[in-house]
């Protein structure tokens, strides 16, 4: 700044020597060096924060509408497997169809409010279970048995993850009652669901589409995964539990 005064006066000479007018010029350099750097560091700074947010943003949006065209999969698939056990019904016992027709329209009901949400209480969701268990007694009897075990049922879960499991132990495993399929919900800092495995004869390939969009919920809504076990005898889902605040 002196040097500035000096220079504006016509005094360079007199108040400044050449050693002292170096660095005095370097001194303003280094100054402006400093201050631009940090200028530009908070420049850039801002920027990447507001690049952040968009791709955040963006995340979201994406991820909301990728678990929206799973459910689109989800809700039809649900439909068209019990509209063919009330087919059958109707065939074998009307009486037993329509109790089942009635039982199926109150669950359905909760089907299409579930998948409004993208998370659930386990409370309502084992319940539910239990519920949609019995829409298979009534095609099936005492081949396939549910047995919940809830020692914790704080947290959440994705909408319609057991109903989905205890779906997929039945269309791969035939029971009878003599020799039924054990289907098992143990509830405690994680929740696995276990079966014992008697394999259906000369059974579809099934592409696996409802476990993979339950992989994907979990994917895309959080950070954890669900683990599958699979020998020869018994087949096992671990669900993670999903700690938030709110539903």
């Amino acid at each position: 700044m002196g040097f500035i005064i000096a220079f504006a006066f016509g005094n360079i000479e007199r108040n400044f020597n050449q050693q002292t007018l170096i660095l005095s010029v370097f001194s303003n350099l280094l100054d402006d060096f400093i201050y631009g750097s940090f200028f530009l560091v908070y420049y850039y700074y801002q920027q990447n924060i507001k690049k952040q947010k968009l791709l955040n943003i963006y995340n979201q949006a994406l991820s909301e509408s990728k678990i929206n065209q799973i459910k689109t999969q989800l809700n039809p698939h649900f439909l068209f497997n019990n509209l063919n056990v009330l087919d059958l019904l109707i065939y074998e016992d009307k009486n037993k169809a329509s109790y089942f027709l009635n039982e199926f329209a109150d669950i359905y009901r909760y089907v299409l409010q579930a998948t409004d949400k993208k998370f659930i209480t386990i409370e309502e969701e084992s319940i539910f279970a239990e519920h949609y268990f019995k829409l298979i007694q009534h095609k099936y009897g005492n081949a396939y048995q549910l047995v919940i075990e809830n020692h914790n049922s704080d947290g959440f879960i994705i909408p319609l993850t057991l109903q989905l499991l205890i779906e997929n132990a039945v269309q791969h495993n035939i029971g009878t009652s003599k020799k039924p399929v054990y289907i098992r919900i143990y509830i405690d800092k994680n929740i696995k669901i276990t079966n014992n495995c008697i394999a259906k004869r000369n059974v579809k390939q099934t592409s696996g589409r409802a476990l993979n969009n339950l992989h994907e919920q979990y994917k895309f809504l959080t950070k954890n995964v669900i683990e599958i076990q699979n020998t020869d005898s018994t087949f096992s889902v671990t669900i993670p539990k999903i700690n938030i605040l709110s539903p």
